[in-house]
């Protein structure tokens, strides 16, 4: 099956946010990305070359939409400002075959941060969050409120919302 780089997101979290708190949904992502590398051991010894793994390194990439007062986006500038470590997690939000949602979490620090203003477009915010150690696959059982509700409406009936009608006022 493909998958459609619309259903996976990046979600942040302060490291020292109390036990219980959401998982923050960075708004108006507009692109992401995992990247895992390995510096490879290149050595010469009198039989030839001898050629091993060394270590890995991995970092994920963000792209959004400036969003002004957004608590995703404070967490990822505060985390890089105060040099803070953040909880994150690449999730793909379509459900899986048992109801929970495939995801990786890491613990990173924010390398950089760049926040370009173009004359005719919207702000857009881009960071590197570098993964401290190795990050680590599972799932989630439960989504944060901000994708569970994200654009989800409701069938109406024409008139079942809107503005209430004023009290008629009496001469």
């Amino acid at each position: 099956m493909k998958q459609n780089g619309k259903d996976t997101l990046l979600l942040v979290q302060p490291e020292d946010a109390a036990i219980g708190t959401d998982a923050l949904v960075v708004a108006e992502q507009t692109e992401g990305s995992y990247s895992i590398e390995n510096e490879l051991v290149d050595e010469q010894s009198k039989m030839g070359r001898i050629l091993a793994y060394g270590s890995n390194s991995e970092s994920f990439e963000l792209t959004t939409y400036g969003v002004k007062n957004d608590p995703g986006q404070e967490a990822v500038l505060e985390a890089i400002k105060k040099k803070k470590r953040l909880k994150v997690w690449e999730v793909d939000i379509v459900p899986n075959a048992e109801g929970t949602y495939d995801a990786t979490f890491a613990y990173c620090l924010v390398e950089s941060v760049e926040k370009s203003s173009p004359g005719d477009n919207f702000i857009e915010l881009s960071a590197t969050l570098q993964v401290e150690g190795e990050s680590v696959e599972g799932v989630l059982t439960t989504l944060p409120e901000g994708i569970a509700n994200a654009k989800k409406i409701e069938f109406e009936e024409p008139g079942e919302t809107g503005k209430p009608t004023p009290p008629p006022t009496t001469p």
